[in-house]
């Protein structure tokens, strides 16, 4: 098989063109936000309120209306949730993440455990089904990556100094608590945009992987967004052509992907990788 086939002969099924389009699309939404959640310090978030979006998902199979809206519902509800529990609490930031993610992880499997028929479409969620995805679904995850990517270019300033300083942020003038609040649904968003790729349970490492692997190799704010971005679509390309030819799953494929992607930054990271300490050793001989 020459070169040529091996790239086009997936590219002729349909449902591998919409799963190529949602994957870079998810990647590039993932990675941008994710740069502020590595920022801050928040990968745990992530997890949970992936898992915090099922319950959402499963009332709004039960009520008959589109599972995104559930999802969504529930995300940023959790998100926000997290957030003023933290604040008015007095509890630790990862305690409350702790607290919510367990409960309302419990919620979605006590009301996944009423329905009597095995239902495919929550299933796909808590797996991914990236080659499952229709037109609708991309239309959907395009609006919605468009809105988080929109806000997060117009407050791109604000978000930026209030994550490194956010006691300069305040006393500026900057809202830096509301700020908090959106960052926090926006997070949820891009979750509920990621499920479907990847799946529930896989959905914190496209939020995460690529923006901490940018981090070893770059020093600047948004070459670590350009970085985790390239990092996020050639995950999502190369992570489909090998799902196709080794008939694995796809979502996981990207990760793991990324997760080579990671762990060869880690080892060849300029700053202190294998390379950084090699140059180092020979410096000081």
């Amino acid at each position: 098989m020459s070169l040529v086939e091996f790239l086009v002969e997936p590219m002729q099924l349909g449902f591998m063109q919409r799963g190529l389009v949602a994957a870079v699309l998810v990647g590039i939404v993932c990675a941008v936000v994710g740069a502020f959640v590595v920022l801050r310090g928040l990968a745990f978030i992530g997890d949970a309120v992936s898992h915090a979006a099922f319950p959402g998902l499963v009332i709004a199979f039960l009520l008959g209306i589109p599972l995104y809206i559930g999802g969504a519902v529930a995300a940023i509800a959790t998100a926000l949730a997290i957030g003023w529990v933290a604040r008015r609490g007095r509890l630790r930031f990862d305690t409350a993440v702790g607290v919510l993610f367990a409960g309302m992880f419990a919620l979605g499997i006590v009301l996944f455990s009423s329905i009597d028929d095995y239902v495919g479409d929550l299933f796909s969620y808590l797996l991914g089904n990236v080659l499952g995805i229709s037109t609708e679904d991309i239309v959907q995850i395009a609006v919605l990556g468009t809105i988080v990517l929109v806000v997060v270019f117009l407050l791109r300033k604000e978000f930026l100094y209030a994550s490194f300083d956010p006691a300069g942020a305040a006393a500026s003038g900057l809202p830096v608590q509301w700020l908090d609040y959106l960052l926090l649904g926006l997070i949820g968003v891009t979750i509920v945009v990621s499920i479907q790729t990847v799946g529930i349970i896989l959905v914190v490492a496209m939020l995460v992987t690529p923006a901490a692997t940018a981090e070893l190799l770059v020093d600047r704010f948004w070459d670590l967004v350009r970085v985790a971005v390239g990092i996020a679509v050639l995950s999502a390309v190369v992570g489909l052509y090998v799902s196709y030819y080794l008939d694995i799953a796809s979502g996981a494929s990207i990760v793991l992907i990324e997760t080579i992607c990671f762990v060869a930054a880690l080892a060849l990271s300029p700053r202190s990788g294998w390379l950084a300490r090699r140059r180092a050793t020979t410096a000081v001989a």
